[in-house]
């Protein structure tokens, strides 16, 4: 353990003195930008919501504070085992090598972050575009599908390329294919080595640098080999080459290549909004099917994906109407100006009530990228019409809005993938019917962070006591429809979402139990067991008691308190010692007096309320809680333990009224 902390000791100094010459990019910099802060912030609170928002704004996720701490050290300090998870997920740098990884192991506050630390793959926060360029260099040599548009013959070579992803990459090549987009062939000079353009394309299709530039069968020398890439370097205005080039410390150029991939990644996604989104199409959805796009066009699109917009809940599907003209429209211009829509002849008439016509929207997109998912890349690998020659571009419509396509595109193309809470469910079923395991797992990330919090709307909610009486009050609308998320981490097996879910409904259950819904969702959970026993147990419904457990007993633990909820009525020594100053103190303020601190993970249960009209003039009383019975009690750890005792009855009540022994 000594030696291991010289070396980090030893290296720590190392690198920041190449930090300090501006050799070495510094990882981890000082940020004091008030984002930044409140990043901090939620991150001492396991505020996962907040810091979701945060993270998808941009915020510096391996910055560090004046005094060191980075929000992965602060997370795991703090005991928020979710949020640590999270900030992995999202790129927060991990290296066994690294000193803020050690420091996070050692500050961790429990072994479950610990173990979470040790056993991360730290190789996906290091390089979080690794798949992305992998794919990108995969196009050199990949055959099957087929997506090459573009093949530049050397005198004893060829390469198939794509125009799409060269343009982006080379300001030349973008002028000369915006100059003539049909173009399929070009034949490279023969005042330069083969050798030379291989390390070139190597470069622009993200591709690491060989060691030796050439090769014991190769007819020309390293010097002639040097001049070419020097030559193609100021034609193709691609100057970071020759840094690369050059460099042989194996630390910077690890840093370069992923400079270079990040760099690639803005060009690619700048080209991307303005071909892909820029000219995409809205319709009619009935006369979708009447774009025409020639194979050879301005922007190099293979292939439409079409998104339709949601219908209304009160509509149907209209039957889709032909039309008798089936001219075609003219191919658009070579700068991609004036894109054609087929003819708009009148339709049909038609005998049903008008209706707002459904309207679709189609993306011009490009097979390179679609084949990232197995489902495109079996598509136009399979002898499907989408794959076979036209000449007009196929139409593949997908099932999803408009709004989630842009999501899934945004993602095949650039690796970045923003999605709001509101269309998250449909990117999971979307990104699962697409084979995307990766934008799957962050749609479930997007719900179960995002959709933990409130909204600001309210609501009313009514309360069923046992004495027969109802209370109502007004509450935060919640975010998302428990209900709707549970079917669909049953329907696709997502494990994350059904946690999700368990602890979603144990800390509101006050709010379900009484349900019907809720009682046929414990029911469904049930059923879901094939060939249930008596003796078996409702998965859901395990989880949830779990959770419950966790929610009142979490911030009690390790203070001799648990003995308190299986009290009804506690003496009051349990808490004269306490230093509380106020008859309005909260739990929080409870907690961090019995040592919890600033940072302790309370988790209320939000319905708590004070009763009205209690007196609260003198120093020394307290005022009442009224608990979910409707009982008033003396302060909120009473209520707790009472709390919980009638939410485990509600759940036995409901079981022998489904009839279910768990």
């Amino acid at each position: 353990m000594v030696l291991r902390k010289f070396e980090l000791e030893a290296k720590l100094k190392d690198d920041n003195q190449l930090i300090q010459t501006g050799v070495l990019r510094n990882e981890h910099p000082f940020d004091t930008s008030p984002e930044f802060h409140d990043f901090l912030m939620a991150c001492r609170r396991g505020d996962l919501k907040r810091c979701q928002e945060l993270i998808s704004e941009g915020v510096n996720i391996n910055g560090k504070d004046a005094y060191d701490y980075t929000p992965l050290i602060i997370a795991s300090l703090c005991g928020h085992y979710e949020l640590v998870q999270l900030l992995l997920e999202s790129g927060a740098l991990a290296d066994p090598d690294s000193f803020e990884r050690e420091r996070a192991v050692y500050n961790a506050l429990n072994n479950k972050i610990r173990n979470l630390l040790l056993s991360y793959d730290y190789t996906k926060t290091a390089d979080p575009l690794q798949y992305w360029s992998t794919h990108i260099t995969s196009l050199l040599s990949r055959e099957i599908p087929p997506t090459s548009d573009i093949t530049l013959s050397a005198p004893n070579e060829d390469f198939h390329l794509h125009k799409f992803i060269l343009s982006a990459r080379s300001p030349y090549f973008k002028r000369k294919f915006a100059e003539a987009p049909d173009t399929t062939t070009w034949k490279l000079s023969h005042n330069v080595p083969v050798e030379a353009f291989r390390i070139v394309l190597r470069y622009l299709y993200l591709g690491d640098l060989p060691r030796d530039f050439v090769t014991p069968r190769s007819t020309v020398t390293e010097e002639e080999v040097f001049k070419g890439i020097d030559k193609l370097c100021k034609q193709l205005e691609i100057d970071k080459l020759w840094e690369a080039v050059l460099s042989n410390d194996r630390r910077l150029a690890r840093q370069r290549q992923q400079d270079e991939v990040a760099r690639a990644q803005d060009q690619i996604s700048a080209f991307f909004r303005d071909t892909v989104l820029k000219h995409k199409i809205e319709v009619d959805t009935r006369k979708a099917g009447q774009v025409k796009w020639p194979q050879h066009n301005a922007i190099f699109a293979n292939v439409f994906l079409q998104a339709d917009e949601e219908l209304p809940e009160d509509d149907t599907p209209e039957e889709e109407e032909e039309d008798d003209d089936d001219d075609e429209s003219h191919p658009p211009t070579p700068n991609g100006g004036g894109i054609p829509i087929g003819p708009a002849g009148s339709s049909k008439p038609s005998t049903k009530t008008p209706k707002k016509p459904r309207r679709s929207t189609l993306y011009p997109v490009h097979k390179p990228f679609l084949i990232r998912s197995p489902y495109f890349a079996t598509m136009f690998a399979s002898p499907f019409l989408e794959s076979q020659p036209s000449s007009h571009l196929h139409i593949i419509h997908i099932d999803c809005t408009p709004p989630v396509l842009e999501v899934i595109l945004s993602y095949l193309y650039t690796e970045v993938s923003t999605c709001p809470l509101e269309h998250a469910l449909d990117l999971l079923y979307a990104s699962d019917m697409l084979l995307l395991d990766a934008l799957k797992s962050k749609a479930a990330v997007t719900i179960s962070t995002l959709g933990s919090g409130n909204t600001n709307a309210l609501v009313d909610r009514t309360h069923h006591h046992d004495d027969g009486s109802t209370t109502k009050e007004k509450v935060e609308q919640e975010p998302i429809n428990v209900y709707d998320v549970i079917h669909a981490a049953w329907d696709l097996s997502v494990q994350r979402l059904e946690e999700f879910c368990a602890r979603y409904l144990a800390s509101r259950l006050e709010d379900y139990i009484d349900e019907k819904e809720f009682h046929d969702l414990i029911a469904e959970s049930a059923s879901r067991l094939k060939a249930r026993q008596e003796t078996d147990t409702i998965e859901l419904l395990d989880d949830i008691r779990y959770y419950l457990g966790e929610r009142f007993r979490l911030r009690f633990e390790g203070e001799g308190l648990e003995e308190m909820l299986d009290d009804e009525q506690f003496a009051e020594e349990e808490y004269q010692g306490l230093d509380l100053e106020g008859p309005d103190v909260g739990l929080e303020e409870l907690a961090m007096t019995m040592g919890g601190g600033e940072d302790a993970g309370y988790v209320g249960n939000g319905d708590e309320a004070v009763v009205e009209g209690v007196d609260r003039g003198d120093e020394g009383e307290r005022g009442g809680v009224v608990t979910l019975g409707g009982e008033v009690v003396e302060d909120e750890f009473a209520s707790d333990a009472v709390n919980y005792h009638i939410l485990v009855e509600k759940i036995d009540r409901m079981l022998e009224s489904l009839k279910l022994d768990a």
